[in-house]
């Protein structure tokens, strides 16, 4: 079983992954415009594969952002002394949940409220 420490330690691992993937897909993202730039484009079929294409890299790019924050949440919340409590609730967050998901800022039962809350909206 690892300790908070080991945890920490994962986060900040995580941390540098998640920025490496976000600047390698910055770059992936200067690199198509500048090829852009000099094709011209008259075909609906280019211009619909580069529509998709950015819309995937902006999907991507979000996810990534979103993984990001939780990370660093989760890093704040372990320098400040309160990585086992519960953003919601106050209450701790179960070791087997940090264990498998050290990014988690709520318990599970306020993280499963949270899902029932979105899809109760969701539907209406």
């Amino acid at each position: 079983m690892p300790d908070l420490t080991e945890l920490y330690e994962h986060l900040k691992k995580e941390q540098m992954r998640l920025k490496s993937e976000l600047q390698r897909l910055r770059a992936e993202e200067k690199s198509a415009d500048e090829q852009r730039e000099g094709s011209p484009f008259g075909k609906r079929e280019e211009g619909a594969t580069e529509a998709f294409e950015l819309e995937k890299r902006i999907a991507l790019e979000k996810r990534l952002n979103d993984a990001l924050a939780d990370v660093e949440h989760a890093i704040t919340k372990y320098e400040a002394g309160n990585y086992t409590i519960c953003d919601v609730c106050g209450q701790p967050i179960e070791l087997a949940r940090l264990e498998a998901l050290p990014q988690a800022g709520m318990c599970l039962k306020c993280k499963a409220n949270q899902a029932k809350d979105a899809r109760g909206r969701s539907t209406r």
